[in-house]
């Protein structure tokens, strides 16, 4: 008989379980049994609480865009005009908890299982519908009508970072992706964008 309260315990081991695979094997190319046996669980308990591996995937990338939003919220809150939201955003984007090399890998086969499955897909347009009106909100007051354009161009830079990182032999690092991004902000902000 199962424990009652273990439910919300082995899936978030399951979702732990499931990027810590994709970082290690860096696709998701990774079984089910492989992942059941990191979070220390048979492979049926595993299927019983998502169904499939997809499944697994997908809430794994829940709990990822998660912990992001929550950063975002945070970082948001503390910030005092509109520049340091634009740069809350920016530098929660490369954090040691949101660009390491396990979620940076999980964030690759996102956008490559976007492209297959309308849920997977659906989830990847909220985020960017969200990145880019947040960072529109905040730039508005310092660009006006170009805060758009700008905006979505930073999108695309974080996003652009995560592939290079995801892509590159080295272990991300978050300072310089910050620094590039931040540099580009700043050409926006002289009107040089």
């Amino acid at each position: 008989m199962p424990k009652i309260g273990m439910e919300p315990i082995r899936r978030a081991s399951l979702i732990k379980a499931t990027i810590a695979e994709i970082g290690n094997v860096g696709s998701l190319e990774v079984t089910v049994s492989r992942i059941a046996k990191r979070a220390g669980m048979s492979s049926a308990l595993a299927h019983h609480y998502f169904g499939s591996k997809e499944a697994m995937f997908l809430a794994a990338m829940r709990h990822v865009l998660t912990t992001y939003g929550a950063e975002i919220r945070g970082a948001l809150i503390a910030a005092e005009s509109p520049e340091a939201r634009v740069k809350a955003i920016i530098r929660v984007s490369f954090t040691g908890s949101n660009f390491r090399r396990e979620v940076v890998a999980a964030w690759l086969n996102f956008y490559v299982l976007a492209q297959t499955q309308p849920e997977v897909r659906r989830l990847l347009n909220v985020y960017q519908r969200r990145i880019v009106s947040n960072l529109t909100h905040a730039l508005r007051p310092l660009l006006a009508q170009d805060a758009p354009q700008v905006a979505r161009s930073l999108a695309e830079m974080i996003d652009g970072a995560y592939l290079h990182a995801a892509l590159g032999p080295d272990t991300p690092d978050g300072p310089a992706a910050v620094a590039r991004v931040e540099d580009y902000l700043a050409l926006a902000l002289k009107g040089g964008r």
